[in-house]
């Protein structure tokens, strides 16, 4: 496919890379000319240097020949305008983030059907869903729902006293009749594989999961990992008073969490208090340790930090683990900066950029994609996919499809019913299938489901 990208931003670059590598015709549109320059001595794309909203630019780009127009710069109006500029030369898939809730709003004037725009992404909604359901779990660093919540993609770090560590996957695999998971993945250093029986897991790994949702209660007994949901008394600090901060703030309410909202604008204070119920809004700096103390850090379960700097949040996070938090998360945009502040000990790492590539990503996959999730740091993904009723994999026991080396099949839904694969497993019509996929397989697996 030809894919035309507007915005070399840490979405679209992200985005260039991932699609590029894909074997997609990747053209890339930016004002800024070093920018451009980088992009094309990186990455396997062709660089446009000007205005994404000018017509004359884009059609030195190769508009009137591609398949799917994306535009993702700073600015929400240049990434509508270009998309109106787009259609006019008919272009199939328009897509375009934005971050006012003017546009992506229920009650919104101008909505995606108004614009004539087939995907409006705002990734904040994305990060503050994404932040809630990791605050209610004391271990994992990373959580996606599939097949409508019944199954769970988790990620979990591995230390020395882990039960899990040292234990071969044939022996984890000894306990499925109490355990009923699948280890999909081992991340270790800047490696990811695909585990056979005979890996071992060791102390450091991150490894991930595919568990039903019922079964959750089962895996963090074993893992030692407490629900903070399933507590009586549950304690949150959220730092910074942006739309994600109040998005969160608002959804661990519905949860019945104990909220602390520090803000450092004191206009902004009063406006977030309008609009929540229960929370209580501070007006005092992040690293205004003392105030937070006597606020109760000390006795909280979880600290979010959600604030516009990077370095901030990473921070305050730290200082807060220093205090004794259970559990910190932190909003991170620079990739070089994710796996520092986990090794660091910060037990999440939210990335707005994977929140709206994710998104994007699967308006350009072929076959029948319900769900799709990016893994931070591996260029992995997580696919979920429908089988139809033309589907030549159907009625044929998994272990003689010959499926891709570098990916896995970790669940298999089937109404209300679920089932973690086996050799004998078999696919019928109407199954939603979850994948988790290396880079070098996912075309292949592409492929396979067709």
């Amino acid at each position: 496919m030809k894919i035309l990208v507007v915005g070399s931003g840490q979405v679209g670059y992200f985005l260039c890379d991932r699609l590029s590598r894909e074997g997609h015709e990747v053209t890339l549109v930016d004002q800024d000319e070093a920018v451009v320059e980088r992009a094309q001595d990186r990455l396997n794309v062709l660089g446009v240097v000007g205005n994404g909203a000018s017509a004359e630019v884009l059609e030195q780009a190769g508009i009137n020949n591609v398949d799917i127009f994306i535009a993702v710069t700073n600015m929400d109006e240049v990434n509508i305008l270009a998309c109106l500029l787009a259609r006019e030369y008919k272009v199939k898939i328009l897509v375009a983030r934005t971050k006012n809730i003017e546009y992506t709003s229920r009650k919104a004037i101008l909505s995606k059907e108004k614009l004539g725009i087939d995907l409006l992404i705002n990734p904040d909604d994305a990060v503050a869903e994404e932040l809630s359901k990791l605050a209610c779990n004391s271990k994992a660093f990373d959580v996606a729902e599939f097949a409508d919540g019944q199954i769970l993609f988790q990620g979990y770090r591995i230390d020395a006293e882990s039960p899990l560590c040292d234990l071969t996957l044939a022996e984890l695999g000894e306990l499925r009749g109490m355990y009923r998971f699948l280890v999909v993945a081992i991340s270790r250093g800047n490696d990811t594989i695909i585990p056979r029986g005979d890996d071992i897991i060791q102390a450091g790994d991150r490894i991930f999961i595919f568990a039903p949702q019922q079964e959750l209660p089962a895996i963090n007994y074993l893992l030692q990992s407490e629900r903070l949901e399933e507590k009586s008394s549950r304690r949150v600090f959220v730092l910074g008073g942006s739309r994600i901060g109040l998005q969160v703030a608002q959804n661990m309410e519905k949860l019945h969490f104990q909220i602390k909202l520090i803000e450092k604008d004191e206009d902004r204070c009063y406006k977030l208090a309008e609009q929540l119920n229960k929370a209580v809004v501070i007006n005092a700096e992040g690293l205004d340790v003392q105030t937070l103390i006597d606020e109760g850090l000390t006795d909280a379960d979880v600290f979010i930090a959600v604030t516009e700097n990077d370095q901030t949040n990473i921070l305050t996070c730290l200082l807060a683990r220093q205090h004794n938090v259970r559990r910190t998360l932190a909003l991170v945009s620079q990739p070089e900066l994710i796996g520092l502040a986990s090794d660091l000990g910060i037990d999440a790492c939210i990335s707005p950029r994977l929140a709206a590539a994710g998104a994007i990503l699967k308006f350009v996959r072929r076959g029948d994609i319900i769900s799709l999730t990016a893994v931070e740091g591996s260029n992995s993904e997580v696919l979920e996919l429908e089988i139809g009723k033309d589907s030549g994999l159907l009625t044929t026991p998994l272990s003689s499809l010959h499926f891709p080396r570098g990916a896995i099949i970790g669940a298999i839904v089937r109404g209300d019913k679920y089932e973690i694969p086996s050799g004998d497993s078999m696919l019928e019509v109407g199954d939603r299938v979850v994948v988790f996929t290396l880079p070098e397989a996912l075309q292949k697996v592409e492929r396979f489901f067709a």
